[in-house]
């Protein structure tokens, strides 16, 4: 089909249509198909062709589309409808929907749909009662349809209506009169609800219909009290496994409602209910009915999650409450391993949050009572949230598919944030009852003790100690003992063990004398490919933390890191860890020191650096320059001389201060060294983006570490970028500039070599825009120096001489020449000139949008001065300007309006 030739809207070429979109096998045939009846659908004539779609002699895919046109010409163009046709649709609708009762049931469900859009636009003034309505319609006997096929319309209808409230395009004041009348009309859906699920004779069908509409009118905030009868037959439901899950949605959505804790007796009463559900719950369990503990496990959470506060402030019933509590916990405790043997006790976890927030919210008095119930309960949590962390069998883990593995260990973040929570109620008791438990595992000799137990212990340590300061805490010292001891035969307890000590590294840095027992652990599962994330890492914290200790180990650590880079024992993001780790490890080190080990660790590089570049460029060796290039990235992130001064001052101790440092930065002095070899790498890749974004990257990290010290290079980086960008333009040396400018704009000495790169780079782009090559990363780079046009002279001349040419481009590419996805990058240069440079703007404006047809031929003269009139008059609003401009272009491109705005 033509899309095209929408004239053409007849029922035979809807139907072939169809035909095509269902049964032709080219794509593209369906594509066109498809964007043609969606034409149709909206088009004028769906009012005539849709009513002969749905006649009983067409396949259920055209009346399907038929019903689908009446839905969409009924919720989206309404206003179209005349008023004195409503009725008439009304029972056109209700004939229909009585005709499909007993056909089929997609289309059934659609003109449901249909009907319920109808009702929710007349309700209340133009059909005043319209639920009630409905169900007198579906009660009356008559015509062929059987009383069961009624009655489950009847029910879809219901269900349907609340469904389409909540996604129909009502205007905002519609919507609170429409909610209104509904909830008014719940009065005459409850009681046929509650006949047909209390009947014995209801078929399991009909009821299955019945829970599915309680949880669609639950969503309109029913009153609980108003539903209580329905929630208490939903309950009975449960025990009939055909009506377990709709049941389980039904009482869930009803008990999960915000309003609902208004209603406390209400609540109290589901409590005992719920309570009964125990010992279905254990068969569940014993049976392995994933199902079935599941769903009685959402109906626990989801009562004591939205009703903690209000259940627990019914003093009286803090019994039947702590046994709901308990029946949560032993749905957190629930045997077998997740996600393999069981699904359940994740869903568990926000509860003990809330529960807690809710126990600390009380005032001191209050609070104390109830953590005397309740700490006990806490501490409990705790042995069943590493009971749950262990891993399983050697065997059995090797038989787990990744993606179970990868669900494991979330899970395990999931019990590590609970944990770490759990802390604040439980303090500095929850260390000393971990450390004892460990050091009972650790010396213990019975053979029921199992790698698993100590490593959930040490998991327990690690979750803590991660997020919570613990340098009060008189455990640490003992753990820090106990790890040595422990007999490292898993890779699983390795890696946790590592990850353990790194989370120490504070405490290391205020205990140094225990960097002895745990640093050659680092360093020698360092040299295992199992352990790699874990103990590079780990190097990576302590190297971070207790960089003013470790001169005395410093050459042992560059050593073993030498020697596992040259091994390539570790993927690449571990090896630029690592230098991070060696570049926070020099810092701290006298200036003639680092420079020795940086010779001793880069000279290697270097060699297979200018190795490579002279070789062909060709892929193999393009991934290997720039893995060197990252390294050196790396290195150059962390390794700051400067910080020493600042850290030894008034926060630490005097003897961990280093020297003062005088001459040349050691970074600049390397890269000094390796400017050449840089300069002959470039000459050969500068086509290829990331080679040149992984050089760009080194002088970055080095110049946002380093900051004024970088100020020897300027003169040649400058030089070095401006050729870059001229030769071929690239956003990762716009990247590079911008942080140039940004430092060093404002200094009298630098300026020269800044304004000469600026200038450079301005002129390439303005050249790219004319030859309409856009690029929205491009102008983003302007406005660095835009806010400094005021202060900074040579700045101001320069925007006074570009930025009338600056604002064509942005105004072509705004007028349709750019993507709309860059639109945010345009607004951002305009909203910069805007507020830095108002009266060259106005006159730049004024001039600029006078000329005919630009920046598009689409836009009046009237739009284009409002567009001006609106852009002048947002100096504060950023979100404002890309707002104006957003809507201009649109406009400009002749979209505004459309279904394509609607999507922007």
């Amino acid at each position: 089909m033509d899309p095209d030739t929408a004239a053409d809207f007849t029922v035979e070429n809807v139907e072939k249509a169809l035909h095509q979109l269902y049964y032709d096998p080219n794509i593209e045939n369906k594509n066109l198909a498809q964007k043609w009846l969606m034409q149709a659908q909206v088009s004028p004539q769906a009012w005539q062709f849709c009513w002969v779609l749905l006649r009983p002699e067409k396949v259920p895919e055209i009346q399907y589309f038929g019903a689908s046109a009446l839905h969409t010409k009924i919720s989206r163009y309404w206003g179209d409808i005349p008023a004195e046709q409503y009725d008439t649709l009304k029972m056109q609708l209700f004939s229909q929907i009585a005709h499909f009762a007993s056909g089929s049931k997609i289309v059934l469900t659609r003109l449901c749909v249909a009907l319920a859009s109808l009702a929710l636009n007349m309700m209340p003034e133009a059909w005043p009662g319209a639920v009630s309505e409905m169900v007198r319609m579906f009660q009356e006997e008559g015509g062929e349809v059987d009383g069961r096929a009624r009655c489950l319309a009847l029910l879809e209808l219901l269900t349907v209506l609340p469904e389409e409230f909540q996604t129909s395009r009502l205007p905002q004041y519609r919507k609170g009169q429409v909610r209104g009348a509904l909830g008014s009309e719940w009065t005459a859906v409850y009681p046929l609800l509650q006949q047909l699920l209390r009947q014995p004779d209801s078929p399991p069908l009909v009821k299955a219909r019945v829970l599915k509409c309680l949880s669609s009118w639950v969503l309109l905030d029913v009153p609980l009290n108003e539903s209580e009868g329905l929630v208490e037959a939903s309950f009975t439901a449960l025990a009939d496994p055909e009506l377990f899950d709709t049941a389980v949605e039904a009482i869930v959505n009803t008990i999960s409602q915000p309003d609902s804790q208004r209603y406390v007796n209400t609540l109290l009463k589901l409590v005992p209910q719920v309570l009964q559900l125990q010992e279905q719950l254990r068969d569940a369990v014993q049976n392995g009915d994933m199902e079935t503990s599941h769903g009685i496990c959402r109906i626990a959470v989801s009562l004591g999650e939205n009703h903690s506060r209000a259940l627990l402030e019914q003093v009286e019933h803090w019994q039947s409450f702590l046994a709901l509590v308990n029946m949560i916990m032993f749905c957190t405790g629930i045997p077998g391993h997740y996600p393999v043997n069981e699904t359940t006790s994740s869903l568990t976890l926000t509860f003990w949050y809330t529960l807690q927030d809710d126990i600390m919210s009380f005032e001191a008095e209050k609070q104390a009572i109830y953590l005397q119930v309740y700490r006990p309960v806490y501490f409990q949590l705790v042995d069943v949230l590493l009971h749950k962390a262990q891993f399983p069998t050697d065997e059995e883990y090797a038989s787990w598919s990744s993606d179970e593995k990868e669900q494991f260990r979330i899970y395990r973040v999931d019990v590590s944030d609970t944990l770490m929570y759990v802390y604040e109620m439980l303090g500095a008791e929850l260390l000393s009852n971990l450390y004892d438990k460990l050091g009972r595992v650790l010396t213990n000799t019975e053979p029921t003790t199992t790698w698993q137990d100590t490593e959930a212990l040490l998991y327990g340590f690690q979750s803590i100690a991660e997020t919570i300061d613990v340098n009060y805490s008189d455990v640490i010292p003992g753990l820090i003992g106990l790890i040595p001891r422990i007999n490292i035969n898993n890779v699983q307890l390795a890696d946790t063990v590592m990850f353990t000590i790194g989370a120490l590294a504070e405490w290391l840095a205020d205990h140094p004398v225990m960097l002895s027992s745990v640093l050659p652990l680092v360093l020698q599962a360092l040299g295992n490919p199992d352990l790699s994330v874990s103990s590079v890492s780990t190097l990576k914290k302590i190297c971070r933390e207790c960089k003013y200790d470790l001169p005395p180990y410093a050459a042992n650590i560059v050593a073993v890191s030498q020697e596992v880079l040259i091994k390539q024992i570790h993927k690449t993001s571990q090896c630029m860890w690592l230098m991070q780790a060696l570049g926070f490890l020099l810092s701290a080190l006298p200036v003639e020191e680092i420079l020795r080990n940086l010779h001793s660790l880069i000279t290697p590089y270097i060699q297979q650096l200018e190795k490579l570049a002279g070789e062909t460029p060709n892929p193999s060796n393009k991934l290997a320059i720039i893995h060197i290039l990252g390294l050196l990235s790396n290195l150059f992130t962390t390794l700051d001389i400067t910080k020493q001064e600042e850290e030894s001052g008034e926060n630490a101790p005097p003897i961990k201060s280093a020297p003062p440092q005088t001459g040349p930065n050691p970074v600049v002095v390397v890269l000094q060294q390796v400017f050449a070899l840089i300069q002959t790498v470039l000459s050969k890749w500068l086509n290829d983006s990331q080679v040149v974004e992984a050089v760009c990257a080194i002088f970055e990290k080095s110049v946002k570490t380093l900051l004024h010290d970088f100020a020897p290079m300027v003169s040649q980086l400058s030089e070095m970028l401006g050729q870059m960008y001229s030769t071929i333009p690239q956003a990762s040396a716009l990247d590079l500039t911008r942080q140039m400018v940004h430092i060093f704009a404002s200094e009298t000495n630098h300026f020269p070599p800044i304004k000469a790169l600026f200038e450079s780079v301005t002129s390439v782009t303005l050249t790219i825009f004319q030859q309409g090559r856009h690029a929205g990363n491009n102008q983003l780079q302007r406005t660095e120096l835009i806010p400094r046009c005021a202060d900074i002279p040579p700045v101001g001349q320069v925007v006074q001489e570009d930025g009338k040419l600056l604002l064509l481009a942005v105004l072509e590419a705004i007028g349709g020449q750019s993507s709309r996805s860059l639109m945010d990058q345009f607004a951002e240069v305009l909203f910069c000139l805007n507020k830095h440079c108002f009266a060259l703007l106005t006159v730049w404006l004024k001039e600029a949008l006078r000329s005919p047809g630009f920046p598009s031929s689409r836009v009046s003269n009237e739009q284009k001065d409002t567009f001006s009139q609106q852009v002048l008059r947002e100096r504060v609003n950023k979100r404002r300007v890309k707002d104006i401009v957003k809507e201009f272009t649109l406009v400009c491109r002749g979209l505004h309006g459309t279904e394509y705005a609607a999507d922007y």
